[in-house]
This record gives structure tokens, C-alpha cells and sequence, in this order.
């Protein structure tokens, strides 16, 4: 396991360097990837017991894209997130737990449509490093999957061939690269 005890302290999303992302199954025979562009997230890191790490993000929904300019339109509209009414995503953590080697569990509070309902991201420690700037970095990259319905994301349209246009489960992906706060 890597010794994190150096790495304690406060630490600032790098939207530059950091990805937000999800995956959607679309008409039950491919995968639709898009990620959010603005976002704000802080962490607390204990090295020295990561149980005391805590997590904050706050997503800006009108931000996300899949590269195609129709669909993302669709997703802000009131068929799915609604931005008008809820700006924002936010994600709080409640648990944090070393697994071992480099795998870490965060365990916290997602908000969607003014629902908020726990989830679990399993996370990998991808390293740290100081970069040409003199800034001190870690990176983290992880991934969950929850039902959007869960969320009150419901809207979907029956194919002829049976199933649904969007699958219910969105596996949900996190590339994290943090810098430590001065």
C-alpha cells in the first residue's frame, strides 16, 4: 500500500485534468458516453487514516456533453435533468475506507432532481506527483453504477423490437486529479 501519510491535507478538483463521466446503453445495442465540463470539488485527504478523507462535488448539469448537441438538449430539457429547476448535481461523502493495495471505498450522498440517495465509488490511487508548476497532485480514478430512476430520471420511449431507447442503469465514471491547496 502507498504510504499516504504525506499526501494529508486539502485539495482542489483540477477541471482541467479531471473527467465526470457516465455511460448509457441506447437502444439496448451500444453505449452513448458524455461527461459534465463545469464542476467545482474539494477533498479532505488523511493519509494517516483515510477514514477521515471526505469528498465534495457540486456539478453545473447545463454542462453536460456527449458530442452531440441535439441529445445533450434532450438531457437538459424536463424529460431528464431539468436544469431549470435543479442547476446543480452535488455528491457529499459520509465513509471512507482503504481496501487495500491501492483501492479505496467513498461512500456518500448523491443529489439529482432534489433526491439524494447514497452510493458507492470504488476508487483506485493512481499516484501523486509534483507537476512542472510546483503543484502537488494525486489522481484517483473510479467508477459506480446506480438507476437513474431511482433519481426520478424515468423518461424513455419503448422500442418496437422490446426493451427501451435508455437503460435504466448508468454506470457512472470519475478520473480525478486534485491539487493541493497551499
Amino acid at each position: 500500500m502507498t504510504d499516504l501519510s504525506t499526501l494529508t491535507g486539502e485539495y482542489t478538483l483540477d477541471p482541467a485534468h479531471t473527467t465526470i463521466g457516465f455511460t448509457a446503453r441506447h437502444a439496448m445495442v451500444t453505449n452513448v458516453k458524455g461527461k459534465f465540463l463545469d464542476f467545482t470539488g474539494t477533498l479532505h485527504l488523511d493519509g494517516s487514516d483515510p477514514a477521515k478523507s471526505t469528498a465534495v462535488i457540486d456539478v453545473k448539469m447545463e454542462s453536460v456533453d456527449t458530442g452531440n448537441a441535439d441529445r445533450d438538449g434532450h438531457l437538459k430539457s424536463s424529460d431528464f435533468f431539468k436544469i431549470d429547476e435543479f442547476p446543480t448535481m452535488s455528491f457529499r461523502s459520509t465513509q471512507a475506507e482503504a481496501l487495500g493495495d491501492e483501492d479505496y471505498r467513498i461512500t456518500g450522498d448523491l443529489s439529482v432532481l432534489g433526491v439524494t440517495k447514497p452510493i458507492t465509488i470504488d476508487l483506485e490511487f493512481n499516484g501523486a506527483a509534483k507537476d512542472p508548476f510546483g503543484n502537488e497532485r494525486v489522481g484517483f480514478e473510479g467508477k459506480t453504477e446506480i438507476k437513474r430512476s431511482e433519481w426520478g430520471l424515468t423518461w424513455n420511449a419503448a422500442l418496437e423490437t422490446g426493451g427501451f431507447l435508455v437503460s435504466d442503469k448508468i454506470k457512472l465514471i470519475f478520473d480525478i486529479s486534485a491539487i493541493k491547496n497551499a
